[in-house]
This record gives structure tokens, C-alpha cells and sequence, in this order.
């Protein structure tokens, strides 16, 4: 098992702060997993609403729940809703003989009840798969291509990873969203998710989806908002700044698991990925997960213009204005987008993110560094800070 210790760190410090903490990811993410580090699931302090015991036990949650102490793991909670007016009286309690850590499949009905039943009294992480720094950078390849779900990147083969990745799709819109309570034929959010891959790492452009899928923009817009709620897509929204210039409006969209990405564009080994015209936007929405993951920002944009300086990242963290370009090529070189992004923007620094080897720079506050490295960067500040 591929050990997730910055993950566990980061839950057990929530659970120390907060009475009630919600870790919430799509489903195979590795909440289950990581909860399991904390209780065990045979306890009496475990409850897993997939299982039918402990369905059971929920049929009087006020007795299961109240007279239990330490940390209480509910999994799979968005299928109880009506447990949060009660978590919130038990969270009440002083002094307080018990937390509790929820485990959800990134529901936006779960974030609702617990917002407005829990408000001050929850804190919510969101999990993702394995992230680069927990699988290596000799493995970098194999997780760009298969994603960070944790049963795809462990498939013996390209061939069974695929095949697990393409059951997912297929289970999740057929099966897990209809118990979530979204009534969309499962056939309409394949062709729209599929028709996202299409324009991943591009400017948003609803009017053509719309049109291609002959519904109206208001219908786009509630399934690309959808998808975003469950993690599943990343809209990147743009940054306006005070400019004599015209500056693009529209957020930009990412799948955001590479290895799903693939399996939505029908690429199932490294050589197919290598020759698809995806390739370089693929690699820039592996990287800007990465980073994005790595830096853990304040606030995170894209920026661009109609006459073509652009920037991938757009990061705010601790006052500082730092840029990310992600350019899959062997050497970058500086270009008139970077120089213009740098004055515009005010940036303190420019990394220009690549797989390579080598760091260098390119002009006074603008250096390509590999991507690797830039993680490990960030989250050695990012450590320091904490």
C-alpha cells in the first residue's frame, strides 16, 4: 500500500481542531483507507453506510452514537442526511466525549446539510488520488497516464488500468449519482463529460457545447457546475486585472484525473498518449493539479487576452503574485507571453514548469524548473509556514 502521510497529517490536525471534520472525494479516492488508519472498521466507533449492520445500528442513531468516546468514522454519510441535526447536538456536548470524522463521495447535497446544520463547527478537507510526491518521481509517467485513483495506478497493466478507469465512468453516472439523488440519464452526462475531455486545458466556450448538445446554456451550466462539485472537473476562473486591454472572461476547464481524461479520449497506453494531439494539454493539467496541490494557494486563477499573452496559473499565497507556465517540451525558452504576463501582473516570480531535468533561468524573476522539483519547493514553504 502506498503510504499517505501528508494526507493522514493533514486529517489528524483537523480532527484536532474541529469537533467534526467531512472528508469528502469521489468515490475509490481513498477516504475509506485513510479513515481506517485512525479506527478500525470491525469497531463499534465505525459505521459504514454501504453496510447493512451498520444501517441497522443507524435505525436509533441518538443510542448507537451518544454513549461512544474518541474519534466516531460515519462513511458514506450523505446517505443519512437526517444525521446532522443530530451530530450537531452531540458536537454540543461539553466537555466532549467524542469527534467525528465524515466521510462523504463529494455530494453537493453534503455540503449543503452540513454547512447549515454544522455551520461553525465543521471543517471540510477534500481528498484527492495519489499525488506525485506519494508515488515518486521515477513513477511520474505511470500516474500521468493512469491518474491517481489508487486501484488504477496499482493495475498490473496498462490493459487492466484502463479497464478500471472506463468501469468507473461507466458505474458512477449508471449508479453513484442516481443514489446521490441527480436524475440525469446517465447517457447525456457521458457525452457531456466526454465532450469536457475535448476541451480540457481550453477556454470554456458554452454556446458551442450547447449547441452540439442541442440544450440550452442554462442546462450546460448546471452540469459542468455538477461535475465541479464532485471533483471531477476543475474550472480554473480567470483574473481581471486593471488593464487598458481586453482580457478573456471565461474560465478555463480541466478533467481533473489525468487517467480518467484518457480513458474519456480513448487513450489506453503511454505510446497512444504520446501521439495524441492532447498530449501537451493533457500534460498541463497533470501539472497544474500538482502544483496546485503542492501550493495550496490562497486564491488560484488563469489569465489571458484577445491579443495572446495568457498565463497557465495564476497563484496568491501569503501576499506573494506567483505565475506557472506548464510547458511540456525538453528546454523552454522565454516567450513575449511570459515577459508581458510578469509586468501586467506584478509577479514576484515565473516558474515555467517542465519534464525535465534541469533548472535555469530565463529572464530576471522568470526560471525553468522541472516539475518535480518545483513540488518539492512548494511544499517545503508550505511546511515552514505551518
Amino acid at each position: 500500500m502506498i503510504e499517505r502521510k501528508d494526507d493522514l497529517r493533514r486529517l489528524t490536525a483537523a480532527l484536532k481542531r474541529s469537533r467534526v471534520v467531512a472528508l469528502l472525494g469521489p468515490r475509490q479516492c481513498g477516504k475509506t483507507t485513510l479513515a481506517r488508519e485512525l479506527v478500525a472498521p470491525g469497531s463499534l466507533n465505525y459505521f459504514d453506510l454501504e453496510d447493512p449492520r451498520s444501517l441497522a445500528r443507524m435505525d436509533e442513531p441518538e443510542l448507537s452514537l451518544a454513549p461512544l468516546r474518541g474519534l466516531v468514522v460515519i462513511d458514506e454519510v450523505q446517505r443519512r442526511p437526517n444525521l446532522f441535526p443530530l451530530l450537531r447536538v452531540l458536537a454540543d456536548r461539553r466537555p466532549l466525549p467524542a469527534r467525528f470524522l465524515l466521510l462523504g463521495s463529494a455530494s453537493p447535497e453534503l455540503l449543503r446539510q452540513s454547512s447549515e446544520s454544522l455551520a461553525g463547527r465543521i471543517e471540510i478537507l477534500e481528498l484527492q488520488g495519489l499525488s506525485l510526491s506519494q508515488v515518486g518521481p521515477t513513477a511520474a509517467g505511470r500516474h500521468w497516464l493512469r491518474g491517481g485513483f489508487p486501484l488504477s495506478f496499482t493495475a498490473r497493466s496498462d490493459v487492466d488500468s484502463i479497464a478500471w478507469r472506463n468501469s468507473f465512468i461507466r458505474t458512477y453516472l449508471e449508479r453513484d449519482l442516481p443514489q446521490l439523488g441527480i436524475r440525469i440519464p446517465a447517457a447525456t452526462l457521458t457525452r457531456f463529460w466526454t465532450m469536457v475531455a475535448h476541451y480540457h486545458a481550453q477556454t470554456w466556450n458554452a454556446a458551442e457545447v450547447s449547441t452540439a448538445m442541442s440544450v440550452d446554456q442554462t442546462t450546460i451550466r448546471r452540469y459542468l457546475d455538477l461535475f465541479t462539485d464532485l471533483f471531477l472537473i476543475r474550472q480554473l476562473p480567470p483574473w481581471h486585472e486593471n488593464l487598458r486591454k481586453r482580457q478573456i472572461k471565461s474560465p478555463k476547464v480541466y478533467i481533473r484525473d489525468t487517467g480518467l481524461l484518457h480513458a474519456l479520449l480513448r487513450i489506453p497506453n503511454r505510446k497512444e498518449l504520446e501521439q495524441h494531439p492532447k498530449v501537451g494539454a493533457s500534460w498541463e493539467g497533470y501539472a497544474i493539479e500538482e502544483v496546485l496541490r503542492a501550493f495550496a494557494p490562497d486564491e488560484a486563477y488563469t489569465w489571458a487576452t484577445y491579443n495572446g499573452a495568457e498565463l497557465d496559473l495564476l497563484l496568491f499565497k501569503h501576499g506573494k503574485r506567483i505565475g506557472i507556465e506548464c510547458k511540456r517540451t525538453s528546454a523552454p525558452r522565454l516567450t513575449p507571453s511570459m515577459k508581458i504576463a510578469t509586468t501586467d501582473l506584478a509577479l514576484d516570480r515565473l516558474f515555467v514548469a517542465y519534464p525535465g531535468a534541469q533548472r535555469y533561468p530565463l529572464a530576471e524573476q522568470i526560471e525553468a524548473i522541472p516539475l518535480d522539483e518545483l513540488l518539492n519547493i512548494a511544499r517545503t514553504r508550505s511546511g515552514r509556514q505551518r
